[in-house]
């Protein structure tokens, strides 16, 4: 059947440009036999849809609820490992006594029973909600981390039928706060919602397609797959929809972000918040004479089982390095990796709160923190640098390494000797992996304005400056440690000592 675009087309072209039937099918790319039926039609009222005609099945009624539960439990499991039409008649023979239907019988109340129980919702959510469905949106919130201030978002996840809800709270909307908050309170819940909504958010969406259809990223399928659930969208603009967790993201702000949060470890304070969340599910129903926990233990029993093996939300992507060892993400976020991968290729792992550059051997280089904002931001972990540097000191000035460098550590180095540049390098590589670059650097910078110079004066300044044990933790790897001779195990000694019970022959 033809679309009445194409049909208003058919017969503007015939009655109002003159074209021949014969020039119409061939740019319409249409049958002649077709554009004569549309030409000659003059009734062009719509067409209304003939009711369902049901098809009551006497002989079967008696087996039904047995069909139906079946059926129902197939919910939970995956779509390769539900029943068949095929199965359910071989189980009515095999397990039900006085069993005589035929299988075409059978087979017709299978199929509409699921037709029934898998149609899929193309415009509005319905009033009621069936248990183990649930929405999930993006909110925004400030928050502080060790004292710096971020333009958050939080991950909500709603089940309108019990009005429970759950919250993880990210730095950014990427594809990896999604995933990784998700199976969070999967985790937490110890199931995967059956069904889940979501809006048409360019992290899973890569294209709305006509009637309903969504192309979506190739990682976001892998994680549906890998869960079971199945991920319904919203028509475009149309948030009322998931109004359910419309309404949530607001409460949860108002409820559990304010005032701004400060926190020191986010992984930390994603945990309290689902506990927060759970013990916010003993208030009373806004419909009910119930709470939100008691009908949310319809919710959990209708969830899917946790699959065996372990999702990995990250993704992967290959950057170039520069002459620096660096690369970018993006126009505004810069990363380090080590000289030796200077001018190279790394593939890079990025979670939502770490970016991880790999060697050829999928090995970690590093790990940074992952940057977020449209502002230009750098971070820079020193130790491969230093750590190459040391075992190559005579090459540092003719590298742009040197120039890289704090002043404070260019001014030090320059008034060292030449034969003990390796050493000096060594020692701040190891004061910079016990505590930071940073403090390594106010270190030398305070070695500078005291004119101190020497290994052991800086480790020593280091140490008193921050309270710290470099000095010690350098000895007990023993790094200052004089070389022994070896010691030679004589056996025989040992065998006669035992022989004269203890007195040596």
């Amino acid at each position: 059947m033809l679309t009445m675009t194409k049909i208003d087309d058919i017969r503007k072209a015939f009655f109002e440009e003159g074209s021949s039937i014969s020039e119409i099918s061939r740019k319409q790319s249409t049958d002649r036999k077709t554009i004569r039926k549309y030409i000659a039609k003059d009734d062009f009222n719509q067409s209304l849809l003939k009711p369902e005609i049901k098809i009551e099945q006497p002989k079967l009624s008696p087996y039904k609820e047995i069909i139906d539960s079946w059926l129902e439990d197939d919910r939970k499991a995956k779509k390769k490992q539900r029943h068949t039409a095929q199965r359910v008649f071989d189980r009515l023979k095999q397990e039900v006594a006085g069993f005589e239907c035929s299988y075409r019988t059978t087979a017709k109340y299978v199929k509409a029973k699921k037709e029934a129980m898998y149609r899929t919702v193309k415009s509005a959510l319905p009033l009621e909600h069936k248990a183990g469905e649930a929405q999930v949106d993006f909110g925004s919130a400030d928050f502080y981390e060790n004292s710096r201030l971020y333009s958050g978002k939080y991950l909500n996840l709603s089940f309108p039928y019990s009005n429970a809800g759950y919250i993880q709270l990210f730095k950014g909307e990427n594809l990896e706060c999604l995933l990784e908050g998700l199976v969070a309170i999967f985790k937490r819940m110890g199931g995967v919602p059956q069904r889940l909504w979501f809006d048409n958010t360019s992290t899973i969406v890569t294209k709305v397609l006509k009637e309903g259809h969504r192309d979506l990223t190739e990682k976001f399928l892998r994680f549906k797959e890998h869960y079971g659930f199945s991920a319904v969208f919203c028509n475009p603009d149309a948030g009322n929809e998931k109004g359910n967790v419309e309404n949530k993201v607001g409460y949860h702000r108002r409820n559990m972000l304010v005032p701004i949060p400060k926190v020191k470890d986010l992984e930390i304070y994603n945990r309290n918040l689902l506990k927060k969340s759970e013990e916010d599910h003993n208030r009373v129903h806004y419909r009910y004479d119930q709470s939100i926990a008691e009908r949310h233990k319809e919710d959990l029993k209708e969830l899917l089982p946790l699959p065996t093996a372990e999702f990995d939300c990250a993704r992967y992507e290959v950057y170039c390095v520069n002459l620096w060892g660096k690369f970018n993400i993006g126009s505004a976020h810069t990363y380090s990796t080590s000289p030796k991968h200077a001018g190279g290729r790394v593939t890079v792992k990025m979670t939502s709160s770490k970016v991880i550059p790999m060697d050829e051997n999928q090995r970690a280089i590093t790990e940074h923190p992952r940057l977020y904002g449209n502002s230009k931001q750098e971070t820079m972990d020193w130790l491969p640098y230093l750590k190459l540097l040391s075992r190559c000191p005579s090459a540092l000035k003719y590298t742009g390494i040197y120039e890289m460098l704090p002043d404070p550590l260019q001014e030090y180095l320059a008034k060292q000797p030449k034969s003990e540049c390796s050493h000096v390098l060594r020692v701040l590589s190891w004061i910079t992996e016990h505590d930071g670059f940073k403090k390594a650097v106010e270190s030398v910078n305070e070695a500078v304005v005291r004119n101190i110079s020497g290994i052991d004066s800086l480790v020593t300044l280091h140490d008193y400056l921050n309270q710290s044990h470099v000095q010690e933790q350098m000895d007990i790897e023993g790094r200052n440690l004089p070389e022994l001779p070896p010691v030679m195990f004589h056996g025989e000694l040992y065998d006669n000592i035992m022989q004269s019970n203890g007195v040596k022959l």
